[in-house]
């Protein structure tokens, strides 16, 4: 009878196509929450075909199962020591460099979990001349292989049928064996026996996977040996039979479960895969793009050339519809004013939804097309490929001021919010690395920044607003990497580890993942504009206007104290005045509360905002102001992130600290330094 439901594990390496391929199958039936017990994203989504429904699992990115960092080992747990473990899994293979991935394949393979293998990115090998003999590639693995192009939705309807239809399968199915040879073999199978004898180990992991684990070194399999008493005689058998092996081979056994497992997908690769000499010959059009952006003269230049050009971009195509959605809140504003005192409603009711409500969330709402832009061309490098380019780029500098090169990935995940970029801190290895990455994230300029950003340039710098926003992040990135090179020099002595990764091939862009990513990330923002900052403008309101007989936003008002209270520690900087420090301490909450403070306090929207802000601020001060919400502490979300990854309190307390010394200081040094030069 054929099952009702599944579960199917979505694995693969690094940028074999994994995430485009689980949106295809599973659409918008997507949900994201977070391993049990850990941080990481988890991704699980569903499908329905034939009357069975289909959860899809998507694993984080792994080369193997011989877990190096977080991330893997969460993979490698799923699949292996699991006693819930999926019922079916997924690999999905770059089609234009199966070898690597046929190696993940093969160690699932051995798991006896049954497989799918999804070929994917079969235009990249066509254009490299590789052809697949897919019904062949097949019959070597004895499991079901589907060509795909997940970014342009080719072959993810066979893929689905394929997953169902395994699903489906009954009776006994065919065990995957490694041919491991006549020496490793008599190693493994008195191993297993030993294992099977006992009853297994704990976790639900295959006597013969963990037999080959434990030969690997696996610490997990390691710890669950000890566990059931088998030590002792598991390392007699090693030191016996492998000891002999060792001395017949002239390497250890690791090195030779390795061989064996490469010899093995070497040799399926050579049946099912050709290649046309004539174009391997000839440099590819990526290599030739690669030698020119990559380089170490033009690399770093043509990376800023890129973020530059995607500010002004954002900037010259948001503004028109900006002004669109800024007369449409100014109208709305009038009109509920009017209505409500039409009605008969007090002065304090109609000022709470004209200057508190519309005015607070409108002067937020309308830097929309902006964030949407932004993260439209964010995906459109991403989707490219050339994204890890500018990563690779910038390892070198990373290196020079002691950061690990694979920090760069979270720092540029905190282009889009600090608090997603310090989980993904767990794909470091080192804790010193890890540590001094999680303490300079909040510098790295999230998105939630933007429209104070967005604010302040457009009033003070007009047709240079690009060109101060891409100067922020600019100079967010050089403050991670000096305080990187300060924290590694003092707190965390040491050596920072290699940045060894991939780079993907070039792809013409998917318009329907790239205006998905930007959609999801505006949505977000328009969801935490209707919610939480909709909340903290409401509470900016209401102090601004008790207690009771006070004019609105005066002085007097509970606001006004609290800002008269901070006003004076910032007159270093430039804006020593009451309502800055408001705008300052709401921004906690979330930086955008930044503007809708500011919008609550001193105008409806962005038009009461530009009258108001030049009575305030110059363009000097003003930047001095960009530069302390660029680096002062984070919101209250990414405090809250980086207590449950470090688990310590202390920490949590030397990063507020740091980060809003930080901030401070470099506030000051800009107002300072400007006066210094007859700027301001």
């Amino acid at each position: 009878m054929r099952p009702m439901r599944g579960t199917v594990a979505l694995a693969g390496n690094p940028n074999t196509g994994k995430t485009s391929l689980f949106n295809e199958l599973t659409g918008s039936s997507q949900h994201v929450g977070n391993w049990p017990g850990v941080t990481v994203e988890r991704k699980e989504g569903r499908f329905s075909l034939s009357g069975v429904d289909v959860t899809v699992v998507d694993l984080p990115g792994t080369y193997s199962l011989g877990a190096a960092s977080l991330d893997e080992q969460i993979a490698a747990d799923y699949l292996l020591a699991r006693r819930d473990r999926p019922d079916l899994a997924v690999v999905v293979a770059d089609a234009s460099n199966i070898e690597r991935s046929l190696y993940l394949a093969v160690q699932v393979l051995e798991t006896g979990t049954p497989v799918v293998l999804a070929l994917n990115m079969m235009d990249s090998a066509a254009d490299r001349g590789i052809t697949i003999d897919v019904d062949r590639l097949s019959s070597l693995l004895g499991v079901p292989v589907v060509p795909t192009v997940a970014r342009r939705g080719e072959g993810t309807d066979r893929l689905k049928s394929a997953i169902v239809a395994e699903l489906g399968r009954s009776g006994p199915r065919d065990r995957f064996s490694l041919p491991w040879g006549e020496r490793l073999s008599p190693l493994f199978d008195a191993l297993e026996s030993r294992i099977e004898s006992a009853g297994g180990l704990h976790g639900g992991m295959t006597p013969r996977t963990a037999a080959v684990k434990y030969v690997e070194g696996d610490a997990q399999v390691a710890a669950a040996v000890e566990a059931a008493g088998l030590r002792a005689d598991l390392d007699s058998l090693v030191d016996r039979l492998g000891g002999r092996i060792e001395a017949e081979l002239g390497y250890d056994l690791q090195t030779a479960v390795i061989e064996r497992r490469w010899g093995f997908v070497s040799g399926v690769t050579a049946e099912s895969v050709r290649r046309d000499l004539s174009l391997k010959a000839r440099l590819s059009l990526s290599d030739r793009i690669d030698r020119v952006v990559t380089s170490r003269t033009l690399g770093l230049p043509i990376f800023l050339l890129v973020a530059w050009a995607v500010f002004r971009l954002t900037y010259a195509l948001g503004d028109p519809l900006a002004e669109i959605l800024e007369a449409a809140v100014g109208y709305l504003g009038d009109r509920a004013g009017e209505l409500l005192a039409g009605a008969g409603f007090s002065g304090m009711v109609s000022s709470f939804v004209r200057d508190g409500l519309i005015g607070g969330v409108g002067s937020v709402v309308v830097f929309f097309p902006h964030i949407f832009l932004l993260f439209a061309f964010i995906a459109l490098l991403e989707d490219s490929g050339y994204m890890a380019r500018g990563a690779f780029v910038m390892d070198r500098i990373m290196h020079l001021m002691g950061l690990h090169g694979k920090s760069f990935i979270p720092m540029l995940m905190g282009f889009g919010c600090n608090v997603p970029s310090i989980m993904a801190t767990r794909i470091l290895e080192k804790p010193r690395d890890r540590m001094i990455t999680l303490l300079v994230l909040p510098f790295m300029s999230c998105s939630a920044r933007l429209p104070v950003y967005v604010l302040f340039s457009g009033i003070f710098f007009g047709e240079h607003a690009g060109t101060a926003v891409f100067s922020l992040y600019v100079i967010g990135i050089a403050v991670a990497v000096l305080s990187a090179k300060l924290l590694g020099a003092t707190l965390f002595r040491g050596e920072s580890s290699q940045l060894v990764m991939e780079l993907p091939p070039y792809h013409v862009p998917s318009p329907s993942m790239v205006l998905r990513h930007a959609w999801e990330r505006g949505a977000m923002f328009l969801q935490k504009a209707g919610t939480f900052i909709l909340l903290s403008v409401a509470a900016v309101w209401f102090l601004a206007s008790f207690p009771f007989g006070v004019e609105y936003a005066s002085p007097e008002s509970f606001v006004g104290h609290i800002g008269r209270l901070l006003a004076p520690l910032l007159a270093p900087a430039g804006f020593g005045f009451w309502q800055a420090a408001v705008a300052l301490f709401f921004g906690f909450l979330a930086k955008e509360v930044v503007v809708g403070t500011l919008g609550a306090l001193l105008g409806a929207g962005e038009a009461g905002l530009a009258t108001s802000l030049p009575q305030l601020f110059t363009p000097l001060t003003a930047y001095a102001f960009l530069v302390m919400t660029l680096l002062y502490v984070p919101c209250v979300a990414v405090v809250a992130a980086f207590r449950r990854e470090t688990g310590s309190r202390a920490w949590t307390l030397f990063m507020i600290a740091y980060t809003t010394l930080v901030g401070y200081m470099g506030a000051v040094i800009v107002y300072q330094g400007g006066r210094l030069l007859g700027l301001g």
